[in-house]
């Protein structure tokens, strides 16, 4: 069975001091629209996502130099590496989330698994299932800001 390993992608991370302004900037430079927000010792404490920016700066009237631990989305999912890949879908179905953080023993960022990827590596069946489980997150729990 797959692990956790072989599938994540390498990730960059922000710090909560930082702005808006620059995790759009790395969003854009990087071509992905979700970023782990990480503390000094590169340990993951929240996320911010495109739809955040829209939603919580732009929506909301928020300068864009406003710092992200400000609207950050707290909440952290992770895995461990080594972990088996059917940990991180149960993970994502059960959190309801499209993309999950990998972290080393010591709590540090090394990677994020999303849908996608786990679409890539697993069969049809189980890909869908863990989409429709995620999917429904619109539907089961409003986002809160």
């Amino acid at each position: 069975m797959a692990t956790v390993d072989t599938v994540m992608k390498s990730a960059k991370c922000c710090r909560p001091d930082d702005t808006a302004r620059a995790c759009a900037r790395l969003m854009k430079e990087e071509n992905i629209g979700f970023v782990p927000i990480c503390n000094e010792a590169g340990e993951p404490v929240g996320t911010l996502t495109d739809r955040d920016l829209a939603l919580r700066i732009l929506a909301d009237g928020r300068p864009p130099d406003a710092e992200v631990g400000s609207f950050m989305t707290r909440e952290v999912v992770s895995c461990t590496l080594g972990d088996d890949l059917r940990d991180a879908e149960r993970l994502m179905q059960e959190n309801r989330k499209s993309r999950i953080m990998v972290c080393d023993r010591d709590g540090k960022l090394q990677g994020v698994i999303s849908l996608s990827d786990i679409a890539e590596t697993e069969d049809e069946e189980i890909a869908g299932r863990t989409l429709r489980e995620v999917a429904s997150r619109e539907v089961a729990q409003p986002h809160a800001s």
